[in-house]
């Protein structure tokens, strides 16, 4: 299948409110650049380096997302050319993040869905207690857009439902204290996206159905 196959099978079938991420991770410029001239602005980069490269080669008007995990020491990088950085896991990033951003910056917060120890994020309850505290993520400097989350690597769509189902849940319990521009709720991938649309997701991060198995 073509990068121009790939995409429009997705684009067809997503609804009007959900924002495509092509995962363009690995991928070589000239595939970005067939993306970009089908149309698609929104490319997501997994590590720090390989995003401020990519950035510096391809046209001014992609909106660049961070969504890989995100090391502190890279954070001065990333900020400064990120639309939206989907990965922020912990107090200290987020710290970090608010050293760089200059203007406002946005980001996510990653929270913990899967039944998977690798995977990032603040666990929903922890995340809620640091909500409560009410110190902690007021950085003048960041706007916190929404929330993120990634599923259980597995063929058990019951379990991956139900995965999604917990985030909606925590985005629509923490909502109304979180502001206008918390608006985003990016979960889906490849393999699951649709199922996290049939969950509310408003954001889809999508590589190897666009582009390709990962080089």
């Amino acid at each position: 299948m073509s990068i121009a196959e790939g995409l429009a099978s997705i684009q067809n079938a997503i609804p009007s409110n959900v924002t495509l991420v092509a995962v363009s991770k690995t991928k070589p410029l000239e595939a970005i650049q067939e993306a970009y001239a089908l149309g698609l602005r929104d490319f997501g980069e997994n590590r720090a380096v390989e995003l401020v490269e990519k950035a510096k080669a391809l046209p001014d008007d992609i909106r660049w997302h961070a969504i890989g995990h995100l090391q502190r020491n890279k954070a001065s990088l990333v900020a400064p050319i990120s639309s939206l950085i989907h990965s922020v896991d912990s107090i200290r990033l987020y710290d970090e993040l608010s050293k760089h951003s200059g203007e406002k910056l946005d980001v996510l917060i990653q929270i913990h869905i899967a039944d998977e120890q690798n995977k990032h994020g603040f666990y929903p309850d922890d995340f809620k207690k640091i909500l409560d505290a009410g110190d902690d993520l007021h950085s003048p400097n960041i706007k916190i857009r929404g929330l993120m989350g990634m599923a259980t690597f597995t063929d058990n769509h019951s379990q991956i439902t139900n995965e999604f189902k917990g985030l909606r849940t925590l985005f629509n319990e923490i909502s109304p204290t979180m502001g206008l521009d918390f608006d985003t709720l990016s979960m889906g991938m490849s393999g699951d996206w649709k199922i996290a649309i049939d969950e509310g997701s408003t954001l889809i991060r999508v590589g190897s159905a666009i582009f390709g198995s990962r080089n």
